[in-house]
Order: C-alpha cells, then sequence, then structure tokens
C-alpha cells in the first residue's frame, strides 16, 4: 500500500502513524526497500538534515513480526557506538519512539556505489582508477579498525559504502549486523550479499575471524575496480595486484593473508599508483 509524508509516498505492508518524525522536521526521502524490516528516512530542520532508521511497522519488503525487526535494531545501538569512526555515517541518538524503536543519524551527503544503485554505480565506476584505489584503502583502513576494536565485519558489502562526488569522502552507512569476536556461524547462510561472504559465512558452526573479512576485503577489491567477475582479462591492474586479491578471495583460508593489517600491507608494497 502506498503511504505519504511531507508529499513523499512509499510503499508499506501496512498503514503506519509516522507523526512523531515531525520533530525531526519535514521529510525529503523515504528508504522503503529494505529486507532487514526497516524504513528510513532524512528530514530536515532548520537547515540540518537527519537520517533516521526505525523498526515497528509492518513495511513493504518485510511483512513479518515487527517485533523481531526491534530487536535487531536495538542490538545493533552499542556496535554505532562502539565503532565511531571519521568514515562512518555519525550517531547522534536512538531511543523508543512512534511505538518502535529508532536511530538518528547525522546526514552523510553521497552516493551509493552499490551494483543494486545503477546510476550511483556507472557514476562510481567512472571515477579515475587512482580515486577508487583511494576508496579501497579507506574501507580496508575502516576494517582494519573494526577488528581492533573486537569486532567482525557482517553483511558488508558495496552497498555499504557512499561516496561523495564533491567533496571525495567516503562513508560506511551500515554496520548493523557486525559483531564481536569470538564468534561461530550460528546461522548457515549468514546476512550478507553472497559474493562478499567467505565460504565460512555459509558453514553452520565455522570459526569466523579476522581472515573471514580478509575475504570480504578482497571481495571489495574486486568490486571497487569493477571486476565482480574476478576475471583477469576484466581486471585494470598489473597481474601481481590480481593475484593478491584473488589470494584473499581463496576458498582456503590458509592461503588467504592472514590478517588485514598483513593485507594492506602487501597491497602498499605493490605501488599501484606509481603504475597509473
Amino acid at each position: 500500500m502506498t503511504q505519504v509524508l511531507d508529499g513523499v509516498e512509499f510503499q508499506m505492508g501496512e498503514p503506519f502513524d509516522f507523526g512523531f518524525l515531525s520533530k525531526y522536521g519535514r521529510v525529503f526521502k523515504v528508504f522503503d526497500d529494505q529486507d532487514s524490516g526497516n524504513i528510513c528516512f532524512g528530514t530536515e530542520d532548520s537547515g540540518r538534515r537527519y537520517f533516521i532508521k526505525f523498526a515497528g511497522a509492518v513495511t513493504a519488503r518485510c511483512p513479518g513480526e515487527p517485533a523481531e525487526a526491534v530487536k535487531r535494531l536495538k542490538a545493533s545501538l552499542p556496535v554505532y557506538e562502539d565503532l565511531r569512526h571519521p568514515n562512518l555515517i555519525k550517531l547522534i541518538g536512538a531511543g523508543d519512539m512512534g511505538g518502535g524503536f529508532g536511530m538518528v543519524f547525522e546526514w552523510a551527503r553521497g552516493v551509493c556505489m552499490g551494483r543494486m544503485y545503477p546510476e550511483g554505480h556507472r557514476r562510481f565506476m567512472a571515477l579515475s582508477l587512482e580515486n577508487r584505489l583511494d576508496v579501497f584503502g579507506e574501507v580496508l583502513d575502516f576494517l582494519i579498525y573494526v577488528h581492533a576494536q573486537g569486532y567482525l565485519a557482517v553483511d558488508f558489502y558495496d552497498g555499504s559504502i557512499m561516496y561523495d562526488f564533491e567533496s571525495g569522502k567516503t562513508t560506511i552507512c551500515d554496520v548493523d549486523f557486525f559483531i564481536k569476536k569470538p564468534c561461530t556461524n550460528t546461522m548457515g547462510r549468514m546476512w550478507g550479499s553472497s559474493i562478499f561472504m567467505s565460504p565460512e559465512e555459509f558453514r553452520l558452526g565455522a570459526e569466523l575471524t579476522e581472515v573471514t573479512n580478509v575475504y570480504t576485503a578482497g571481495a571489495m577489491a574486486f568490486a571497487l575496480l569493477g571486476n565482480y567477475s574476478r576475471e583477469r582479462k576484466d581486471w585494470p591492474l598489473n597481474d601481481e595486484s590480481f593475484q593478491l586479491a584473488g589470494r584473499a578471495v581463496s576458498e582456503d583460508r590458509a592461503q588467504r593473508p592472514q590478517s588485514l593489517r598483513e593485507l594492506r600491507e602487501l597491497w602498499d608494497g605493490l605501488k599501484l599508483k606509481n603504475l597509473l
């Protein structure tokens, strides 16, 4: 069904009263195509913009029990609090609201570069290789920081990355499913986009470690450099970089670099920008 807020139309599974959002100003954008059970809003009040993530309503993509979405969103709050970082979307506040639970962030300028957003993806891939290498470096540094804080990145994929074409700033916009270490796979197939998921993230009972996220980082290198197929003919850099990215996404954990910092050092040692 279609609902309207401040002239913006969006889809819902059932009607819901979002009047509580007026506290944060006028709604100018709604993100209703989420399979998490959350619905997100962009609001503006006196020139200041917010991004509000809310659980507690029956959404169009996730018509299940809203209480489960509330539980998941509440569980993500300490993740955002623990992982505050210049590249992570800035949390302002959170709490019960509107009969559900909401998290309020500072609005981050940028366009999502993930393949599920074709226009943004095309714009990102039109950037120079040097710019895209810079973004990969920032993402890799963020993952190193995540592990230093005692977390494992889960459900981290190209749709988690925003890029501001004016400032050149990279923003990580979604860490909802990151989990504390040590951890094991208790689900079987875990949350995430399969192209970014290691074999361990499909295997019930498997140990999940930093080497798991080395795989994630390798998959991100292929994605940011425009080579989702992981074929040499489509790789825009030299053989050494292709081989290193390929090692990172090895099915065999022992063949991958054994830490994100090792992967970073090996990658930096290739001096790729000198070859451009």
